[in-house]
Parts: structure tokens; C-alpha cells; sequence
């Protein structure tokens, strides 16, 4: 995984509730086995009509946000179903950074075991947010070291990040390079007990 430490963009303002991981990534597309080639698919019903042209109503379609890297969203974001695949299809369409005021537990966890950072922001920080990005782009910059999120026109608001998960981001760990960290002990216990 890539390391975060400060992340700046143009925020992408998803004005919704309850988002839930199959608007995230829908089942039809669900068939792939590697993590990449999911980010095409983000949004799919939402960013596309039936007839396969974009739904230029869809924020996600409007030039103003493209090549963002953070997405800021209402509350219960990621409930549903436990599928991986919708962490997997936010980071590959280039998301590193999910704002909201609360997620879904097992998402939320998906997030870090991906290299997502998540962060927790009151409702009324969020709706600031979603409020400054849609009138017109609106840039974040994000510092994990910090744990902050500052607005361009200097607001600025504190996050909270377990110390487990913030050092896994900081160093672009995931929990198989954490374990690579202990390979001489492992291999001094595997040559004690063979």
C-alpha cells in the first residue's frame, strides 16, 4: 500500500445518507478476483444511465471534481453487505481519503486494511463541507500526521485515528507487511521447532 501522511484536493461532495456498498460497487460487477480494475465501476447506477451514457446530474460527473482524492459523504456511510470489493473500487478510481460523520463498522475497518484513511467528522463539519463543495470546488488538505482536516479558507477540524491504524497508513503497511516486520523472529522460532 502507499503511505498517506497529507493528502490535499478538491473535495467530491456526495450529498447523501446511507450509502451502502452496493451503490458503492454493485454485485454484477463483483465476479473480478484481483483488487484492481474496480474503480470504473464506483457509483456505476448512479454515475450512468440505463443506456450506458453518463448521468451528468451525478456529481462524480462533473468536471469541476475529477481527479479528486477525497470524498466527503453524510452519515451511515458504507452499510450494507461486508464486501470488500467497495473499499477496493473506492481506492482504484483514486480516493484516499472518505469524510463522513459515521460509517458502517465493517467498512470502516476495510477501509484501513486498504489503504483508505476514514475519518469521523461532526454533521455539522460535514455539512460545511458538502455546502463550500458544491458552490464552487472547494480544496481539503488532510495531514495524518496531525490528524487534521483544514478547509482552504482556514477553517480547520481535529480527527480522531486509532494509533494501530494511523501507524499502518503513515508507513503503508497492511497487516502482511506488519507481519514482515517480525520475519527474523518467526524464522529464529521455526528454526527452534523444527
Amino acid at each position: 500500500m502507499e503511505p498517506i501522511n497529507k493528502i490535499e484536493s478538491v473535495l467530491t461532495p456526495l450529498d447523501k445518507n446511507n450509502v451502502d456498498t452496493d451503490q458503492i460497487i454493485s454485485k454484477e460487477f463483483l465476479k473480478r478476483i484481483e483488487r484492481t480494475g474496480f474503480g470504473k465501476y464506483l457509483f456505476y447506477h448512479w454515475r450512468f444511465n440505463a443506456d450506458g451514457t453518463k448521468n451528468e446530474d451525478f456529481v462524480m460527473n462533473d468536471p469541476r471534481f475529477d481527479g479528486s482524492t477525497i470524498l466527503v459523504a453524510h452519515e451511515n456511510f458504507g452499510c450494507g453487505s461486508s464486501r470488500e470489493h467497495a473499499p477496493w473500487a473506492i481506492l482504484d478510481y483514486g480516493f484516499r481519503v472518505v469524510i463522513a460523520p459515521s460509517f458502517a463498522d465493517i467498512f470502516y475497518n476495510n477501509c484501513f486494511k486498504n489503504g483508505i484513511l476514514p475519518i469521523t467528522l461532526s454533521v455539522a463539519e460535514i455539512d460545511e463541507f458538502l455546502r463550500k463543495g458544491k458552490e464552487a470546488p472547494y480544496t481539503l488538505t488532510v495531514s495524518l500526521e496531525d490528524q487534521t482536516v483544514a478547509g482552504e479558507d482556514g477553517s480547520v477540524y481535529d480527527f480522531d485515528i486509532d494509533p494501530y491504524y494511523k501507524k499502518m497508513l503513515l508507513n503503508g503497511w497492511d497487516e502482511i507487511s506488519l507481519t514482515f516486520q517480525y520475519e527474523d523472529k518467526i524464522s529464529e522460532y521455526e528454526q527452534k521447532h523444527a
